[in-house]
């Protein structure tokens, strides 16, 4: 009786986590660029009761008896689906279709990764910046800050959906494509959407704001642009990636898990009853 009642509060502490998991879902269905989280269970370690038995015949039985420990949860592992394609009106907003990453200076100088490409510009010293909303550089394929020259000070910007690359046009008509240049103002390399790939995008560190890290688990990025045997992404201008989450499946999951929780209180509770009456049993 005392090993059903911790049995029954290790279920009840997963079906906690798978709520607070489902929650968090729920909560980001609105959220540009999220990916579904799933709660993954595993059993915990088995007790043998009867290692070798035999029947009335005296022959051995083919198993073993052994009662079960519970459960926790093994893992919370995310799916990056396709998330549904929004219209905008902003030309700084771009979509990925495919499995890449936009690459984002963070404020330490370290590199984030995400799918939510709501994008502005920031005037600086050299031009307009293309940031996030919160004012993190988008870079390139090079790892630079994607900026505008202030040359162009009245222009139209327009993004290639095959390779990324960006294009600029002046209220002549004239079109040019942006690049990097040195300080003689010789090309260096024409820019494009930084945009990367994992071997295991699950394995990434969530670290809010839309953004993950690298971790050992994901794999070092892959760079679309100079990676061999990629499957490249596409980039849709005036289009946003929304969130991946299946509001009909999750509604699912929170009633199952419920009712998995209110099952394991029920067995807390026949196990304190049963409890009792041996407390009360008399010689």
């Amino acid at each position: 009786m005392v090993r059903s009642l911790w049995t029954a509060a290790t279920g009840m502490k997963a079906q906690q986590t798978n709520l607070d998991n489902i929650s968090n879902n729920l909560a980001n269905v609105n959220t540009l660029g999220y990916k579904t989280k799933k709660a993954e269970f595993k059993s915990l370690l088995y007790q043998t009761l009867q290692t070798k038995s035999t029947n009335n015949a005296g022959d051995d039985k083919p198993v073993p008896a052994q009662v079960g420990l519970g459960t926790r949860v093994a893992d919370i592992s995310t799916s990056f689906t396709q998330g549904p394609l929004k219209a905008s009106e902003s030309p700084y907003n771009m979509a990925i279709e495919g499995e890449g990453f936009y690459k984002i200076r963070m404020a330490d100088g370290t590199i984030g990764y995400t799918r939510d490409g709501d994008f502005t510009v920031s005037p600086e010293a050299d031009g307009n910046m293309l940031v996030t909303p919160d004012g993190y550089a988008v870079l390139d394929q090079n790892n630079n800050p994607i900026v505008i020259p202030n040359t162009y000070r009245s222009y139209t910007l327009s993004v290639d959906a095959e390779d990324g690359s960006l294009h600029l046009t002046d209220d002549e008509g004239k079109d040019v494509r942006l690049a990097a240049v040195n300080e003689a103002g010789e090309t260096i390399y024409e820019v494009c959407i930084g945009l990367v790939q994992f071997n295991n995008p699950d394995g990434l560190d969530a670290l809010g704001g839309n953004l993950f890290g690298v971790t050992p688990a994901s794999g070092e990025p892959m760079e679309e642009s100079t990676t061999q045997g990629l499957t490249r992404s596409k980039v849709h201008q005036f289009y946003l990636e929304g969130s991946n989450v299946q509001v009909v499946d999750e509604m699912v999951n929170m009633i199952v898990a419920q009712r998995a929780y209110e099952m394991n209180s029920k067995i807390i509770t026949a196990s304190d009853e049963m409890m009792q009456q041996a407390n009360n049993l008399r010689g």
